[in-house]
């Protein structure tokens, strides 16, 4: 039996928007029509299952339909006890969406290198960008590649080598831009500069990611997401800008289809 397509969202630095990214990521694929299954690995947060959580006490008490993930958190020690949690929870489902810890992890790690897509959302910033590459000071060129790019670079090749015997697909990492509406022009023109400099290097692709968080705070408590819009209630201009904004991030992940379920994304 096939695998289901692993989506890691991973980064070692704490607020970037993973958990928000990884949660509509996941719903976005379930009103496509997929069967989705999401593993948090941030025990001590559990930002990922919290909202997975409030979104089925809404559903529950509001009678509605609302298309979800089924959601655990892993609180083992071994990356064999989260193999086994993936292969139990991944069972017939076309995606599984891993949420790391933000900060260097093991199981984090693991989760990376064994990912089909990975998604890096970074703040705009040079604070952030130091993640996957270090740049000179003066000019603003990369210097060199940081741990966990190597990390990633190393994990790609060996992938490589195994790929076609396992029958396992080329891993996509996406370095995702968030917040580039809070950015200076000059210092947002020196990220882009040094983001495709790294990324011919190591081989990630950039895509825009969400410029606005207060938006997506204020759905935490309910559990709903930009996609739900028939129980959202009245949409401000920002509301639908950020709408816009995840519709092309999930265009730009660029992921497979379901084999079996041609549902369109219901992000209009």
């Amino acid at each position: 039996m096939t695998r289901p397509h692993r989506i890691v969202f991973a980064n070692e630095k704490g607020g970037t928007g993973k958990s928000t990214t990884a949660v509509h990521v996941a719903v976005a694929l379930a009103y496509r029509g997929a069967k989705v299954a999401a593993i948090d690995l941030d025990h001590r947060q559990r930002t990922l299952f919290r909202y997975l959580e409030n979104r089925a006490e809404t559903a529950a008490r509001r009678g509605i339909d609302l298309p979800t993930a089924q959601f655990e958190v892993f609180e083992g020690g071994s990356t064999e006890e989260l193999e086994a949690l993936t292969a139990t929870i991944g069972e017939g489902c076309d995606f599984v969406v891993f949420d790391t810890p933000g900060r260097d992890d093991p199981l984090a790690r693991h989760s990376a290198t064994e990912a089909d897509t990975l998604v890096t959302p970074l703040n705009d910033s040079f604070v952030d960008f130091d993640l996957i590459g270090q740049v000179d000071a003066e000019t603003f060129k990369v210097r060199k590649l940081s741990f966990y790019a190597e990390l990633i670079w190393e994990a790609r090749i060996k992938r490589s080598r195994t790929q076609l015997e396992q029958g396992r697909r080329e891993m996509d990492w996406i370095v995702v831009r968030n917040r580039t509406g809070h950015v200076e022009a000059r210092n947002m023109a020196r990220i882009e500069q040094a983001l495709r400099e790294l990324s011919k290097r190591v081989g990630f692709r950039v895509a825009s990611g969400l410029s606005e968080r207060v938006i997506y705070r204020e759905l935490f408590p309910s559990g709903l997401t930009l996609l739900d819009k028939g129980h959202l209630g009245e949409l401000g201009t920002s509301h639908l800008v950020a709408r816009q904004e995840l519709r092309s991030l999930v265009a730009a992940l660029n992921l497979p289809a379901a084999a079996h379920r041609e549902a369109e994304l219901a992000l209009a």
